[in-house]
């Protein structure tokens, strides 16, 4: 029974990882709840954030994690980008060479 919301869980990380345009739109969503919650924290609440030290902690802790999983998001948005940058040009590789690999052996040959 602890196996399907697991499961759950698992499939949706991987639909949200896999897809460029919905890791992408979650990327936004997070990065703006971040900002929505260190303008409200400052501006609007931070007398009441400063008299309540637990509730403080929670908040910006929460705050904090939001950051961390949109830093992480984007840098696993930028390698899968690379990755597929660097299969493009493989395939592009092939396309205009055939399937004769470049034996020339020159270091100027190679693209950067």
């Amino acid at each position: 029974m602890s196996e399907k919301p697991t499961s759950f869980i698992l499939l949706v990380s991987k639909g949200i990882l896999r897809d460029r345009h919905m890791r992408r739109t979650v990327l936004f969503w997070v990065i703006a709840a971040a900002l929505l919650m260190v303008a409200v924290g400052a501006l609007l609440l931070d007398d009441w954030l400063m008299h309540n030290l637990l509730i403080a902690l929670l908040y910006w802790g929460a705050c904090a994690w939001l950051t961390l999983t949109s830093v992480l998001l984007a840098f696993f948005d930028m390698l899968v980008v690379r990755g597929e940058a660097a299969r493009e040009r493989q395939r592009f590789k092939r396309t205009v060479l055939g399937s004769e690999d470049d034996a020339s052996g020159k270091p100027g040959d190679r693209p950067l």
